[in-house]
């Protein structure tokens, strides 16, 4: 697994990037040896943000915790990201290597999750236009919902437009890698 490191507004010292490998050593027998960690830490104030993405065989497993400390904030992503793929793991076994998602729970303590079904309780149709993104910002708000599909009129493909969880927005383009 190759990890990359983004420092924002701070300085990471050698024994915590051992740490991080350390901590991420435990899903190499879950991903391939392709697979992509990026670590991004940010500081602000009393703040310390650790976030964590995994990219392996198109999958993306992302996961981010704020604490007063930057070990706390690691160890909570880490267990956050293990939760995640718990939860999931009979949809991942196709997609991950055999066995090795028993192999790494084997040793943490049971607890049992319930796996939920997945289930459609509605389907809408929605006409699709031409607009930019501002004017999709606006219809989603006008709509009060959290995201809102479009077809981007500079692009001419489908978007997605969504409110993030600090209240500032995003937008989803399509891509093949």
């Amino acid at each position: 697994m190759t990890i990359t490191y983004t420092a924002r507004k701070v300085t990471l010292r050698d024994n915590f990037k051992e740490r991080v490998e350390k901590k991420l050593a435990k899903f190499q027998k879950i991903f391939s040896d392709k697979a992509e960690a990026h670590v991004v830490v940010t500081v602000e104030k009393n703040r310390q943000t650790v976030e964590i993405t995994i990219r392996d065989n198109k999958m993306i497993y992302r996961a981010e915790s704020t604490m007063s400390e930057m070990n706390d904030a690691l160890d909570r992503v880490v267990d956050i990201l293990m939760r995640q793929i718990r939860k999931n793991k009979t949809r991942l076994e196709k997609r991950v290597k055999a066995g090795s998602i028993d192999a790494l729970t084997a040793d943490m303590p049971a607890q049992e999750e319930p796996e939920e079904e997945y289930q459609v309780v509605r389907k809408k149709q929605v006409m699709l236009k031409p607009i930019n993104v501002e004017e999709a910002i606006l219809e989603m708000n006008m709509i009060n919902h959290d995201f809102f599909m479009f077809i981007n009129a500079e692009t001419d493909e489908m978007n997605v437009v969504y409110r993030r969880a600090n209240g500032n927005y995003g937008v989803l383009e399509p891509t093949k890698d």
